[in-house]
């Protein structure tokens, strides 16, 4: 019985495969022959661009409308403002995150807020809404970044100023949000900044889970990765192993808090759980945000810092700023200090302007559509807006959009906003980000911290940036820094 079950099963198995090496092969001899899908099936664009966003920057540039049409993947990508605030804002109904994207990380995200539509996104956001945007939650915070940063950012950057000790700051920065993104969803430390630099399992795990969540979307068909999933494996072995860790360290985290009590916590996974009995829904809505408060943040710091490290006008600028505002005390800011440095705080969006954290993002068309640009949209396509090209559009931020400029964001001396769907670095509309103010007061902290005690130089900074592929952007090879106390 179990050898009639094996030889039906491994047959299976194998024409399933054939049957998707076939479709792979028919995608790529015959169903497209037009040049961008060409260059994207045969990664010929690699010669002329280092970075997939920079040759999807090129050809948005080259279009008439700001769109483009990859085939191969039924992926339609725009970069126009009047079809992102269509999608976004107007016919925002007929642009879920959809099935497809669902799927794609549905293993690691399950049904948390960023990874579901309808009745469970509206439910998740009205809760989460709540509790982002309460004074106490704001300023548990605000303590907690306060804390890493006096008591392991400063002592690490201390310890190897003037040694010409070369650092990852990519690394550090992704070890401060990690700490800080535990202790506010889960009230957990794991002590990841310490002088000794630890290895974290869960943190090392988390980062492979996001990792091959993301190359699923690069494949040409889902039945690739899907194949692998069912045979277990390669990159879908990997991710299943790291998912595990991320289950065990949640399941634990929910059990030890249900025995301990969660009504006086601060932290997210308590406060959630007041309302939410479903352990494994717990997971999946923690689990999201850990995903989107880690990795956002330190990769908005590590782009910020290396467009300081070749613009010291605009570093000498925020000292001045900071001068003015603080005088020589050497306290921490406090929120309304913040507010007054209007010139950080366009360095800061200068930056992400540049260089998004999440460099492009899709949804998928629920009925046939047309966008304001007369592009059709077949049901069913997915339609990507792309933040990164955005900020490289002429037709958008002027002839010197490749400039890093802070004043673009000035007038008079303060801060002037522009249009959410010119700029959609925090989305925009009914799915703008809940932790965007959050985020910018953590950025705005390890910004003030650093540049008043030191100077942090990057080593061949005039090499442009590659990009490791990812859910959000992240340097290939990290950013090796030195450090000078000043």
């Amino acid at each position: 019985m179990s050898t009639a079950f094996c030889f039906v099963f491994f047959s299976f198995t194998l024409l399933f495969s054939l049957f998707s090496l076939l479709i792979f092969v028919l995608r790529l001899k015959l169903w497209c022959t037009c040049n961008i899908c060409q260059a994207y099936l045969t990664s010929s664009w690699t010669k002329d661009f280092d970075n997939l966003c920079d040759w999807y920057t090129h050809l948005l540039k080259n279009s008439a409308t700001g769109t483009i049409h990859i085939h191969v993947l039924g992926n339609i990508i725009t970069a126009n403002p009047a079809n992102v605030e269509h999608m976004l804002k107007t016919r925002f109904e007929n642009y879920p995150k959809g099935k497809p994207f669902s799927t794609l990380l549905g293993d690691l995200l399950g049904r948390g807020i960023f990874n579901v539509d309808g009745d469970s996104w509206k439910f998740q956001r009205k809760m989460a809404s709540l509790e982002l945007g309460g004074v106490s939650v704001r300023t548990h915070a605000f303590d907690i970044v306060g804390s890493e940063i006096q008591s392991r950012l400063l002592p690490l950057l201390s310890s190897v100023a003037g040694k010409e000790q070369v650092l990852d700051l990519q690394d550090v920065f992704r070890r401060f949000s990690f700490d800080n993104i535990c202790k506010f969803s889960f009230g957990l430390d794991p002590g990841c900044l310490e002088l000794s630099l630890p290895v974290s399992d869960l943190a090392e795990a988390f980062d492979l889970a996001s990792k091959f969540s993301a190359q699923r979307a690069l494949a040409s068909s889902s039945l690739i990765w899907k194949v692998k999933r069912l045979l277990n494996l390669g990159t879908e072995k990997q991710l299943k192993e790291a998912i595990k860790v991320v289950d065990e360290f949640a399941e634990e985290m929910i059990k030890q808090r249900r025995e301990e009590g969660f009504s006086d916590r601060y932290d997210l996974l308590s406060r959630f759980m007041g309302t939410i009995n479903d352990d494994k829904y717990l997971r999946d809505i923690v689990v999201s945000f850990l995903l989107a408060g880690r990795d956002t943040v330190a990769s908005g710091l590590t782009s910020f810092f290396w467009l300081l490290s070749q613009h010291p006008e605009v570093e000498s600028a925020i000292r001045e700023e900071v001068e003015r505002v603080m005088g020589s005390s050497e306290q921490f800011a406090s929120f309304n200090q913040m507010r007054e440095m209007h010139y950080l705080h366009a360095a800061l969006y200068e930056s992400l302007r540049l260089f998004p954290p999440v460099q492009f993002d899709s949804k998928f068309a629920q009925e046939d559509d047309i966008l304001p640009d007369d592009t059709f949209v077949r049901k069913g396509t997915r339609v990507t807006y792309h933040p990164y090209a955005m900020g490289r559009m002429e037709r958008i931020w002027g002839p010197d959009c490749l400039h890093y400029k802070p004043e673009r964001w000035l007038q008079n001396g303060r801060y002037v906003p522009e249009n959410l769907y010119k700029f959609p670095v925090f989305q925009a509309g009914k799915r703008v980000c809940l932790g965007k103010e959050i985020a910018l007061v953590e950025m705005k902290c390890v910004v003030l911290a650093v540049v008043r005690r030191f100077n942090i130089r990057v080593p061949h900074s005039n090499q442009a940036p590659r990009f490791a592929a990812g859910l959000t952007a992240t340097l290939r090879g990290g950013l090796p820094i030195l450090v000078q106390e000043r």
